[in-house]
């Protein structure tokens, strides 16, 4: 059929009868199409399904898509392409696209086909086989499933490039297979989405964009926006490398072609379509901010695939053990539309922008949040045409910023309050209990029974305490309305150019987050990180009962505190000659209570992949631990420690620990019972009153204080495993991994994590394939293959059958009712019978 009708003009009779006869061929070719067919106009791109009518109206108002002359998506079969073969081989051999590969194609998107020959030798690829007679495997697939492994298992670009040089020598003469992973690369370059390159102040001032795009210096410190060499003069405005870089991955393509999946697209309604609703919070859909949000913004919240986006940031340093000083801050989007076991994963973890080093952004990150906060602003207010894949329409997507995710310093430079000093605690702010230590020169937090209930027996006690009862009430946190007018009229100069004369204000700027319309009616902005805070407790914890120098918060200055305060006098310091002896504490450990404590840490075995090799912490030497991670802590917290002390503290002091042990495993609990919560946070209260009554003031940093308000977050927010930096800094680990380039490591960050992106893309169309960002169980294939002949069959005894009926039963909700029934039963039938 005569396709030159393609290239003439949209007017003339010969292009109407053109598209007559593509829709007379697609109709007749194309199977079970149900009156409707993919649109090849210009701005569907084949990506669309529509009615006849409605594609004859495209094609002739708006053109032809020109590269599109092979009809593959309406019925036309294509012959492959033969690369050196002989005369005797000339035999045609059709070859019909893969349906996944045909969907990726169409899934990619207008944007990636900008340049006209991108679509088609992307088509091409697709269409190729590997070599003569090779059914399986054609060019495209072929690369797809190599930069699959080679993203998983963080090949190198020269191994990659060797890998392809032998495959290729070993396949059939004439074959596809690129030799370089350069040209592998090219293959892909449909797939990746874009980023944009902004150039930045050193001094953090200004992004070189808008009305400073075209200036060669920094309009308020005047530092040259390009790297000066010695010999260049300071008038010299020449272009060359530019001082410091911004890397911005824009985010609505990336939300498109999210949707775009019908897989992903049916996971974003999850929260609506199939999250179980029987009055427990295990979504933060459960909780009242997403539920205050819904009816505040009800075009908002009427349709479940508007998103709601969690931020996370923190420095990480790319050089490792290289360099100390280094420090790059990515920032990171998480989506909690998705379930709760996929909202943290690596897959949907969105890298929106790189911050370049060496320099910390500190107090001036708003500088480099704002292309950010621009795309998430008209996302809020305009909204933009998104097609859904899995109900084949398009909408109006909407998006919002629901809260942040980060550790207490960051959690200072983003919401603008000064973190340190006499006011360190953002939600008691004015009201933050505080007292500074004369001999320690510490600010410390104490005064926690203001937390309990009016009539509690705590706040009549003095010696126990402070020497004087307590009257105050709790403070209330303030409302994001209340802090709006608190820093709507702070006016400072970001970049660190000459310091600003101090004021007494702890607010330290209007953080740009308050440029988002919705942000002050918001309960909870930034999020109190609990890994940070449990590790820094348990760290307390540990370093005082060990005594370790530099850890311990009980020593000669806490001591004369005591002494200072008028509390415990039996402590003060006791002189002996030109000797001065600390009396013994109810935490103060002995020598052989300290190798006791050791030995049973070191005598710990865990399963694989639960923690560090305990064994392997324990310094039996100077009886200490050493080189602890974060989840270490989190172990040693929650599992170990309340077996630990067992027998070698006083029961008071002990049971105080223990209570603080089994409350942090509570608040990491996925699940949670509203009415359980109002107990969770009278238990924290009562606990750290029991810890002021055993611990030295100077125990009492900003970290333990802050255990007072994690249940408020839980009640607002959701669990805590959603919205903790556990699974950040798992994936900033990544991050650091694709540095291959020392000397530019924000970049090589940025083009291998486009290059995964595209990988993580093409992979949802490719059967037989690993997906890269949903790790599977590191249980699977552990018996597989193994036989049946081979299997351990363990017989038990009546009594085992029994204690494991008896606990499948007692732990199997759909049984709990039938449970309860009988014991009121056997409760009235036996009316002396014990509770338990």
């Amino acid at each position: 059929m005569n396709r030159s009708w393609i290239n003439s003009k949209r007017t003339t009779e010969e292009y109407e009868r053109g598209v007559e006869q593509f829709i007379e061929f697609a109709t007749r070719n194309v199977i079970d199409n149900n009156g409707r067919f993919y649109c090849p106009c210009v701005n569907c791109l084949n990506e669309r399904r529509l009615p006849t009518a409605v594609i004859r109206e495209h094609v002739l108002c708006d053109g032809f898509l020109k590269s599109y002359t092979k009809w593959t998506w309406h019925g036309e079969l294509v012959e492959v392409p033969i690369a050196n073969v002989s005369q005797t081989e000339t035999e045609e051999l059709d070859f019909v696209m893969e349906d996944g590969l045909e969907q990726m194609i169409r899934d990619v998107g207008d944007d990636a086909f900008a340049r006209s020959h991108m679509y088609e030798t992307l088509c091409s690829d697709a269409e190729m086989p590997l070599y003569w007679g090779c059914i399986k495997y054609t060019r495209l697939s072929a690369i797809l499933k190599l930069f699959n492994v080679k993203a998983i298992n963080g090949w190198t670009d020269k191994s990659f490039t060797e890998l392809l040089e032998l495959v290729s020598d070993i396949l059939p003469e004439g074959n596809t297979m690129p030799t370089s992973n350069y040209d592998a690369k090219k293959i892909l370059c449909p797939m990746g989405m874009k980023y944009k390159k902004i150039h930045a102040c050193p001094n953090d001032c200004v992004l070189y964009r808008k009305e400073y795009e075209k200036l060669h210096q920094c309009p308020h410190c005047g530092l040259s926006r390009y790297k000066q060499k010695d010999s260049d003069f300071e008038d010299d405005v020449r272009k060359g490398v530019p001082a410091k870089v911004l890397w911005y991955l824009p985010i609505i393509p990336r939300f498109k072609r999210l949707f775009a999946k019908v897989k992903d697209a049916k996971l974003i309604r999850w929260h609506v379509d199939e999250r179980k609703r029987d009055g427990q919070i295990r979504h933060p859909a459960d909780c009242s901010q997403w539920q205050t949000i819904d009816s505040m913004f009800p075009y908002f919240g009427n349709d479940p695939r508007n998103l709601r986006l969690g931020l996370a940031t923190d420095g990480m340093n790319p050089y490792g053990n290289l360099s100390s000083r280094h420090s790059s801050w990515p920032v990171m989007l998480v989506i909690y539309n998705l379930p709760p076991w996929l909202c943290m994963k690596r897959k949907y973890v969105m890298l929106s922008l790189m911050v370049s080093g060496p320099r910390q952004p500190g107090n001036d990150i708003d500088v480099y949040l704002s292309p950010l906060f621009e795309d998430l602003k008209m996302l809020w207010e305009e909204g933009v045409d998104v097609f859904d894949g899995y109900t084949g329409s398009t909408f109006k997507l909407h998006a919002m910023l629901f809260c942040t995710i980060n550790d207490f310093p960051t959690y200072g430079n983003l919401s603008g309050y000064s973190t340190k000093g006499h006011k360190a605690c953002p939600i008691c702010e004015e009201g933050t209990c505080h007292h500074q230590l004369k001999h320690g020169k510490k600010t410390v937090y104490i005064g926690h029974r203001r937390f309990l209930s009016v009539n509690h027996p705590f706040r009549k006690l003095k010696k126990t305490f402070i020497g004087c009862q307590e009257n105050e009430i709790a403070p209330t946190p303030l409302s994001g309305l209340e802090v709006y007018e608190r820093v709507k009229d702070i006016n400072v100069v970001l970049g660190k150019t000459e310091k600003q004369a101090t004021t007494t204000n702890i607010w330290k700027k209007r953080s740009i987050f308050f440029d988002l319309p919705y942000w002050k009616m918001l309960d909870v902005r930034h999020c109190i990180d609990v890994m940070h805070v449990e590790k820094n407790v348990c760290d307390s914890i540990i370093g005082t009962l060990l005594n370790i120098q530099g850890k311990t918060k009980d020593g000669m200055k806490s001591r004369l505190d005591l002494v200072e305060m008028g509390i415990r006098e039996q402590l003060a310091p006791q002189s002996h000659g030109k000797r001065t002896y600390l009396p013994s504490s109810c935490h103060t450990l002995s020598k052989q209570e300290k190798r006791s404590f050791c030995e049973f840490l070191r005598g710990v075995k865990v399963l694989h992949g639960y923690s560090s090799n305990v064994k392997r912490l324990v310094y039996m030497k100077y009886l200490k631990l050493l080189g602890l991670k974060s989840h270490d802590f989190h172990v040693l917290m929650q599992q170990l420690l309340p077996v630990a002390i067992r027998g070698i503290l006083p029961n008071n002091n002990r049971y105080a620990l223990t209570r603080l042990c089994f409350f942090f495993n509570a608040i990491c609990s996925k699940v949670f019972e509203p009415a359980w919560l109002d107990h969770l946070e009278n238990e924290a209260n009562v606990i750290l009153c029991d810890l002021e009554m055993y611990f030295p003031p100077s125990f009492f940093d900003i970290m333990v204080h802050l255990i007072v308000h994690l249940v408020r977050e839980i009640r607002l927010c959701g669990p805590v495993f959603l919205r903790w930096m556990y699974l950040i800094e798992r994936y900033m680990k990544i991050l650091k991994g694709y540095v291959k380039n020392q000397y530019h490591p924000e970049a090589s960050i940025v083009e291998r994590y486009i290059a995964e992106e595209a990988i993580e893309f093409c992979t949802e169309y490719i059967s037989e394939i690993e997906v890269i960002g949903v790790p599977k169980t590191r249980h699977n294939g552990r018996i597989a293959g193994k036989g049946i002949q081979s299997a351990k069959v363990v017989t038990l005894a009546q009594h085992e059958v029994i204690q494991a009926h008896f606990y499948i039963l007692n732990n199997t909700d759909i049984v709990q009712p039938y449970l309860s029934a009988h014991k009121d039963i056997v409760k009235r039938d036996n009316p002396r019978m014990p509770e338990k």
